[in-house]
């Protein structure tokens, strides 16, 4: 039998392996540091508000702050997220310093003033903006530049929520639908690990979320599986995938309503901060400003009481996804995916109590599939649903992630996102096109005249 090997392919692996490690230990150790430093100004802020409920009445202040310096110093980086994908697509754009410290400053703003935003999007700005900073050091070609910012995105998303091979697969699928940039192995694995462990050597304790094992009576296999439960899950799935829709289109839609009514950078989110605070006080409660993970009020709906049979209304989803819709909209700083969690969680526990479902096994499958369904990565929020609440509801997990990511269609918060590989079914979508291409194709809209740069 003819046996072939090639030294020279596996030294020139072992090669690329040891390079790549070399470079993303420093790289990675930095953005978790940074990440570190993201998470423990967060939580000083979110502090700060809530021992001094009046800072809320100074948000269309701070919004206005927010503008005038993303005005005067940042508009090369406003696109954000989309920013640095289009710079990955592109093949060795990089992207400017200055996004680390602008995205740092606006977000810690947004949320001591009591925005509804998260914190994905800064960590991950922030990871890209770092990554650049060393690529450029070290005079990367295009090809170790699109490599590096991918493992920068990983970083910083292992990194902000503790999930380090989560991070490493959201770096290699949320680039293009229906497709995993599978030559980012080794950068965005260690890029994510080191990250992750960098953060939490500096202190940093991420959230812990429990699905009860025994809440599904009679099973208590490793990997158990009931198929009346497998069956509520997959009409839960459903919408689930909605919800990401009504988030996505909501924001962006929101977003576009400003800039035409409201042309002036600066004001925009003036108007976004009186917009929150309206709705606060229409609502009586501060339940869904901020992040929304946890509250000094021990009867407030939050992330974690969502998984309680009694810690949500049934319009608490909606309302979550009004006020981050608003808040970053109209131009505010922050990420998307942990009022995602918020939404997920909130209409998991809705959709359990009308179908008969455990309650916080659904409030932890709507916490992931509700954000698979808005950034169109399922493989990642299975894995992210394993790491937060444990493989003994693997099935559930993958069932709810696969099929709201399905029933999102063709939407999406990340609008620079690509569409590799149509999702089943769809006859109008052209492959290879972004999703705001995609979006713009179904939804023309009348373009108000700005300084040339791209809509989220």
């Amino acid at each position: 039998m003819p046996f072939r090997w090639s030294l020279t392919e596996h030294l020139s692996l072992g090669a690329h392996v040891a390079r790549w490690v070399l470079i993303m230990i420093p790289v990675a150790a930095v953005i978790g540091s940074a990440t570190a430093l993201f998470l423990w100004s967060l939580n000083l802020v979110t502090t700060t508000r809530w021992d001094h409920p009046w800072l809320l009445f100074l948000l269309p202040a701070a919004g206005a702050i927010i503008g005038v310096i993303y005005y005067r110093f940042g508009r090369s980086v406003e696109g954000g997220n989309n920013l640095i994908m289009d710079r990955i697509h592109e093949a060795g754009g990089g992207v400017p310093a200055r996004m680390a410290p602008l995205v740092l400053l606006g977000t810690v703003i947004t949320h001591l003033f009591g925005g509804s935003a998260g914190r994905e999007g800064t960590a991950v700005q922030m990871g890209g903006s770092i990554a650049s900073v060393f690529g450029r050091w070290l005079k990367l070609g295009p090809s170790d530049m699109r490599m590096l910012l991918m493992a920068g995105v990983a970083a910083g998303f292992g990194a902000v929520f503790g999930t380090p091979v989560a991070g490493a697969v959201f770096a290699m699928e949320v680039l293009a639908i229906g497709r995993i940039e599978y030559e980012g192995l080794v950068p965005c694995l260690v890029a994510s690990i080191v990250g992750d462990m960098t953060c939490s050597a500096w202190g940093i304790i991420h959230t812990h979320y429990h699905i009860g094992i025994g809440t599904i009576a009679g099973l208590s296999t490793a990997l158990h599986l009931d198929w009346l439960v497998l069956a509520k899950v997959a009409i839960a799935s459903v919408g689930f995938g909605l919800a990401s829709v009504l988030f996505a289109e909501l924001t962006h839609g929101l977003h576009q309503v400003f800039r035409r009514l409201v042309p002036h950078p600066v004001v925009r989110p003036a108007v976004g901060g009186m917009l929150i605070i309206a709705l606060v006080y229409l609502l009586g409660t501060r339940e869904y400003i901020g992040l929304g993970v946890t509250s000094p009020d021990s009867h407030a709906v939050t992330i974690l009481s969502a998984f309680t049979p009694t810690g949500a209304d049934p319009w608490s989803w909606w309302w979550k996804i009004l006020f981050t819709a608003i808040t970053l909209g109209s131009g505010f700083k922050g990420g998307e995916v942990t009022p995602l969690f918020f939404v997920g969680a909130c209409l998991g526990n809705t959709l359990a109590h009308l179908l008969g479902a455990p309650v916080d096994l659904f409030a932890g499958l709507g916490f992931v599939a509700v954000f698979a369904g808005a950034t169109n990565t399922p493989l990642t929020c299975t894995i992210m649903g394993i790491e937060l609440f444990g493989s003994e509801h693997t099935v559930y997990i993958a069932a709810a992630c696969f099929l709201a990511y399905l029933f999102s269609g063709h939407s999406g918060i990340y609008l620079s996102q690509r569409i590799a590989v149509p999702k089943a079914g769809a006859t109008t979508v052209t492959p290879n096109t972004s999703l705001r291409t995609a979006r713009e194709t179904r939804f023309p809209v009348h373009r108000v005249p700005s300084s040339g740069r791209r809509p989220r």
